[in-house]
């Protein structure tokens, strides 16, 4: 007598699911996304209050996170104005060269699957990244920084404050 197989479980059917979509259908998607967002964010004004939510961060410290201003300056890229992409976030404005590299080389490497793998984020780079952004959000929450503050404003007092 045959001893009944188990049904597949569900993360064995999802597993099984994505093996058979092509490589290249998540890095399109997420670029699909993107495009729609940036078409979202060039539509509707993040200068306009009540556009879009306030930072929580913002909110409850009353200090800039490093993506602070981010919005705004994707906002004025998608009108092609860096200098005012620069007031808001410059430090978006630095990673988007490592972003198109990064989603460029993805993208390659579906189409491509006899590729050699890539090496992804080195540690020590990750801990260096991690520096810039920490020292980036410590520095335009001070005085000295306040030019790396969203449009050159000091941040406001936190909720409690």
């Amino acid at each position: 007598m045959e001893t009944p197989t188990a049904a597949p479980r569900p993360a064995g059917r999802l597993r099984a699911l994505a093996g058979r979509v092509h490589p290249a259908t998540w890095p399109l998607l997420l670029g699909a996304a993107g495009t729609a967002g940036l078409l979202v964010v060039h539509a509707i004004d993040p200068n306009q209050p009540g556009n879009y939510p306030t930072c929580p961060w913002l909110t409850v410290t009353g200090t800039w996170c490093p993506g602070c201003g981010a919005t705004r300056a994707v906002h004025a890229l998608t009108n092609l104005d860096i200098v005012g992409a620069a007031q808001m976030n410059v430090l978006l404005l630095a990673f988007i060269p490592y972003l198109a590299y990064g989603y460029g080389r993805w993208l390659y490497r579906s189409f491509r699957p006899e590729a050699p793998p890539g090496k992804g984020l080195r540690p020590a780079a990750a801990l260096v990244l991690l520096a810039v952004v920490l020292v980036y959000t410590v520095v335009r929450n001070t005085p000295l920084g306040l030019f790396l503050a969203p449009g050159g404003v000091p941040a406001p007092a936190p909720i409690w404050g």
